[in-house]
């Protein structure tokens, strides 16, 4: 919270195995091409630790909507996948389940326990029987020290030796008596040891530190022995090493913050993203060639603008950032367009191809703003079409909806707003057709119903009126003219017609 209602969101973590650069980049894209419009910036404050900054286009903008649609289009979440295809028995391939895995990896923990404590033994037997043989040493020092003085061999010497026996100190090399032939007490493991141990580590052997050590090990061994012998033993060591990792690693240690927790998603509210950005005017402006741009505030409409050469004013109507544009395409499908994404008015703009994904080889039928609730007149080059609700035709990717369909030569021509009970076709043989609007079907995708019957050519335009108040066109001299009675020109749908009223403009258009 920075006050007076602005605030930022603040990322100190990011998930794991995803580079910080990278999802930088990537957020700064979401900016730059207007895929998420309330986010305004992002900032790397970050220097031992990782601090990200995500500042909203708005203080109005819903935190949570914020993250939720970064989580959606940017690595901050990611998800892993997870291979169950392992090596149960170290040999053989599986896929296994989740309980087989838990059981596999509480196997080998009893195998690596099993393992570990006989090797324990190894050493522990090891270790007791070089005990003996210091506790010997220790109790027979002044014979010890004359075998190794004065044999010629003094490892075959204290193997021999019967040390049970007493013993006299040598006063000279002709006094030593070599130990007779035979086998003695000693092994060649506690020989060595003794032969191995330092001279000044025999003031350090008191027989009660070795008969402490020798009684520890051996009350050791016999737990290892009852282990390995107990499978529930083992199975209660297993529990008390869990325990105690869960404990080490848990919520007290520094790092246990950061733990993957298994949870239900939350219920996330569908809130429009409209109504997170702020609402401010803007003139839509779209050239003959399909350049596209949002000129700020609501200028005359008929200001003269500037264009690249060859090209000229297409469409050019009022608008609000919050409002969504619907471009009808001649390959029958709807595109839609957030008015926010629209880049501004300072330049010619940029093609609207590149905003949708609208062929080169379609061209651009009609660009309008988004009323819900209200109701399209669609046809086609052929003379078929239909009524569509406008909120069917609402696209959700740039790929847009398919509504209209063609195909071959024949390509979408007419989009107009259903404003009246009346339907006025006109083809390219200059002849008129009236007829109701209720024999028109409405429908969400399809080819539709002929309108009007040619022999040669197709539709040129169609539109809806209200039948009582006459059918209305401009003529070449910009003056309004009305038909008041129709009657000449009504017929049933799909019908030939009559040729156009005297006055009616030479390119076969109602407006």
């Amino acid at each position: 919270d920075l006050g007076r209602g602005l605030w930022q969101i603040v990322i100190t973590e990011i998930p794991y195995q995803v580079q910080k650069s990278r999802l930088i980049e990537k957020i700064a894209e979401l900016i730059q091409t207007k895929k998420i419009p309330i986010l305004g910036d992002v900032r790397d404050e970050s220097a031992d630790d990782v601090r990200m900054i995500i500042e909203p286009r708005s203080k109005n903008v819903d935190p949570e909507l914020l993250m939720g649609m970064l989580f959606r289009n940017s690595d901050l979440e990611v998800r892993f996948s997870l291979n169950m295809n392992v090596l149960i028995d170290g040999v053989t391939p599986k896929v296994c389940s989740m309980k087989e895995v838990l059981r596999a990896f509480l196997d080998h923990r009893r195998e690596v326990l099993q393992r570990r404590s006989r090797h324990r033994l190894e050493k522990i037997d090891h270790r007791l029987e070089v005990l003996e043989g210091f506790i010997i040493a220790f109790l027979n020092l002044d014979r010890l020290i004359d075998i190794i003085r004065y044999d010629d061999d003094p490892k075959a010497a204290l193997m021999r030796e019967d040390w049970g026996r007493d013993h006299v100190r040598a006063r000279d090399e002709d006094d030593y008596v070599t130990p007779p032939p035979g086998e003695g007490e000693l092994s060649e493991v506690q020989a060595d040891a003794i032969l191995n141990m330092r001279l000044r580590s025999l003031r350090r052997l008191e027989e009660l530190e070795l008969l402490r050590e020798q009684a520890a090990l051996m009350e050791e061994r016999a737990g290892l022995e009852d282990l390995l012998d107990s499978e529930g033993l083992q199975w209660d060591t297993i529990s008390a090493q869990l325990r105690d990792t869960k404990k080490q690693f848990g919520k007290d240690w520094p790092g246990g913050a950061r733990r993957t927790t298994f949870a239900e998603a939350g219920e996330v509210e569908d809130v429009p993203i409209e109504a997170m950005i702020d609402r401010e005017p803007i003139t839509v402006v779209c050239s003959q060639m399909g350049w596209v741009r949002a000129m700020t505030g609501h200028i005359d409409l008929n200001r003269e603008l500037k264009f690249k050469d060859g090209d000229g004013p297409r469409f050019i109507f009022h608008a609000e950032t919050t409002d969504r544009l619907l471009v009808f395409g001649s390959n029958g499908r709807f595109y839609t367009i957030s008015a926010a994404n629209l880049p501004g008015g300072r330049g010619m703009g940029e093609p609207l191809r590149l905003m949708v994904d609208l062929p080169n080889e379609a061209q651009i039928v009609a660009l309008f703003i988004h009323q819900p609730g209200r109701r399209l007149l669609v046809a086609s080059s052929a003379g078929d079409g239909f009524v569509v609700p406008e909120d069917e035709v609402v696209a959700q990717t740039r790929s847009g909806k398919q509504v209209l369909n063609v195909r071959g030569e024949t390509r979408a021509l007419i989009c107009r707003p259903v404003t009246g009970d009346s339907v006025a076709t006109v083809g390219e043989n200059r002849k008129v057709l009236v007829f109701g609007l209720d024999e028109l079907p409405e429908m969400n995708r399809g080819k539709g119903v002929r309108l009007q019957k040619f022999k040669d050519g197709g539709l040129s335009d169609a539109i809806t009126f209200v039948g009582a108040d006459g059918l209305v066109w401009q003529d070449p001299a910009g003056r309004t003219r009305t038909q008041s009675d129709l009657a000449e020109w009504t017929g049933k749908r799909a019908g030939a017609g009559r040729m156009a009223p005297r006055g009616f403009p030479r390119n076969n258009r109602f407006d």
